[in-house]
């Protein structure tokens, strides 16, 4: 399972922001859960904002399921809700490498 997820986070707030995902990326990865990588980009039109999107796998929708409803994940909350703005997931799977090689 690939989710594909697109954070508005407030600058004022990424250090809680960053805080809030290392702890969490930790918690993903007892579920099996790994972020296998971020692109951070500027919001057009919005200075107070960047976006930050990850591209996470995990073995299945069961320990996705899990990791959200894993309560360590729950008392970081407070961070993530005080920084993120929105949230876009799109799930889907590994697609065609286009790659020459």
């Amino acid at each position: 399972m690939t989710l594909v997820v697109t954070l508005r986070v407030r600058r004022d707030r990424l250090e809680d922001f960053r805080a809030f995902e290392r702890h969490a990326a930790a918690v993903m990865a007892d579920h099996g859960g790994h972020i296998e990588r971020t692109v951070v980009a500027t919001v057009e039109g919005r200075a107070d904002l960047l976006a930050e999107v990850h591209v996470v796998t995990f073995p299945g929708e069961a320990a996705f399921a899990a990791y959200r409803a894993d309560p360590r994940l729950r008392a970081l909350a407070h961070l993530r809700d005080g920084a993120v703005v929105s949230t876009e997931i799109v799930v889907g799977e590994d697609g065609p490498s286009y790659s020459p090689r």
